[in-house]
C-alpha cells in the first residue's frame, strides 16, 4: 500500500482552509485542518505531518509561535507560511526560523506546493533595508482594511483618517 503524504493546514479563515483541504485532498494528500494554535500543535505532536501550512495572523498566538512549536515537536516537518499581511521582514523572520517557504494570500494548492519545492534560505546575518513608509503605510491600511471586513468606513474610523482619504489612498497602486 503507498502511504500518502500528508499535510497540516492552520488558518483561522474557513473559506480558505476548507478550499485547500479539499484541494490537497484532491492531489492526494492526507490533510489535518486546524482554525487555530491549540488544534494545530496537537495536531502536529501527535499526526507529525511532513507538511504544514500555517496562517502568520491569527487569534490568539501568531503563525510564528506556531512555527517555532512545530518545528521543537516534529523537526521532520516543511512548514510554509501563508499570510494576507506579507512584508520582507516576516518572511525573513519566518525563513530564518525554519519555514522552507513564505506565500501570500490569496494563495491556490499549487502555488503552496511551489514554496515546498523552492525552500527558500536565508543568510541569518543578512542585512535588509527596512520597507519604505510607503509600503508600511499600504500594508498597515490593508491589515486595518482587513480586520474591519473589508468596511472602508469602519476602516477610515480606526486609522482616524477622513472616508474619502482612505478611499483615494485604495485607488493608488501598491507601492
Amino acid at each position: 500500500m503507498i502511504r500518502k503524504e500528508t499535510i497540516l493546514v492552520c488558518d483561522d479563515d474557513d473559506v480558505l482552509r476548507n478550499r485547500l483541504e479539499k484541494a490537497f485532498i484532491n492531489r492526494n494528500f492526507k490533510v489535518y485542518v486546524a482554525g487555530n494554535y491549540e488544534e494545530a500543535i496537537e495536531l502536529a505532536s501527535s499526526e507529525k505531518p511532513s507538511k504544514a501550512v500555517l496562517d502568520l495572523k491569527m487569534p490568539g498566538k501568531s503563525g510564528l509561535e506556531l512555527l517555532r512549536d512545530i518545528i521543537a515537536s516534529s523537526p521532520e516537518t516543511d512548514c510554509v507560511m501563508l499570510t494576507g499581511y506579507g512584508s520582507i521582514t516576516n518572511a525573513v523572520d519566518a525563513v530564518k526560523m525554519g519555514a522552507v517557504g513564505y506565500v501570500t494570500k490569496p494563495a491556490d494548492a499549487d502555488e503552496v506546493l511551489a514554496a515546498f519545492e523552492e525552500k527558500q534560505t536565508v543568510d541569518a546575518d543578512a542585512e535588509f533595508p527596512p520597507p519604505s513608509l510607503a509600503s508600511a503605510q499600504w500594508e498597515h491600511i490593508q491589515r486595518v482594511l482587513a480586520e474591519a471586513g473589508g468596511n472602508i468606513s469602519e476602516a477610515a474610523r480606526r486609522l482616524d483618517i477622513p472616508r474619502r482619504t482612505l478611499q483615494r489612498k485604495l485607488k493608488k497602486n501598491a507601492p
